[in-house]
């Protein structure tokens, strides 16, 4: 078979791959704390022997995440914080594991344990962040919980806790399918004052929707152009089949 097909089907498999990704930073255009991922690929050169490589396939590269802030949100909840600049929240995994996030609407569960909007306990700083039964909470710029007792007034808040504040670096980090962010080592990062955040506030999507339609609609023409090569691949096949039964 002509060696075109393979490299049209490369062609074609990467950009279904990369029209994935940009549909993926699509639909997360109102995902709150949401980081969009690139969609990159190159030729790879192929070489059979000695000689120049007479032809190049396409191969995807590992993808890197946009760490560009999105808009701040104003809610005016107690419970919605925003990082403000670069820093993540620290929270528990399902599998146990820290991980990372933006997104900062939070709730305090049944239990008293202070969650996420997915749901994940938000890391403090022996742990998942438990409080005791509350009339009202207040969350500090360095992420410190203050809380006033259920059965108290304004005058007994106290402190009872601060959420873990990180920021290990664009380049330590890289996202998971869970769209969270974990340290490439797996080792937990270490809490950092510098990290401050904003109440009654939270981070949109950093998605540029005009930009991954368009991205969109440019790899649909190039997937398009690299079925044309087969289906030509294919004509020339059959066309030489035919001159040899001839």
């Amino acid at each position: 078979m002509d060696k075109a097909l393979y490299v049209a089907m490369t062609g074609a498999k990467n950009n279904m791959l990369a029209q994935t990704n940009h549909s993926n930073n699509l639909a997360n255009l109102n995902t709150t704390g949401f980081r969009a991922d690139f969609a990159q690929a190159r030729s790879m050169p192929i070489y059979y022997g000695d000689g120049h490589p007479s032809r190049a396939y396409a191969l995807t590269e590992r993808p890197a995440t946009n760490f560009q802030p999105g808009p701040m949100n104003e809610t005016g909840r107690d419970l919605d914080i925003a990082v403000q600049g670069e820093g993540f929240i620290a929270v528990q995994a399902p599998d146990g594991t820290e991980a990372y996030t933006r997104a900062g609407g939070l709730h305090v569960d049944p239990l008293g344990i202070l969650r996420n909007g997915s749901g994940l306990p938000v890391m403090g700083n022996e742990g998942p962040v438990a409080l005791p039964p509350m009339e009202k909470m207040e969350i500090g710029s360095d992420g410190t919980i203050s809380v006033v007792a259920q059965g108290l007034g304004p005058e007994a808040m106290v402190e009872v806790d601060r959420i873990k504040l990180v920021n290990p670096g664009a380049e330590a980090l890289s996202k998971g399918e869970d769209g969270l962010f974990r340290q490439d080592n797996n080792i937990p990062a270490p809490a950092d004052a510098g990290v401050s955040v904003l109440t009654g506030f939270l981070e949109g999507s950093n998605v540029n929707a005009v930009e991954e339609f368009t991205q969109i609609l440019s790899q649909s023409r190039q997937y398009e152009m690299q079925v044309k090569v087969m289906q030509t691949a294919r004509q020339n096949s059959e066309t030489s089949a035919r001159l040899l039964q001839n």
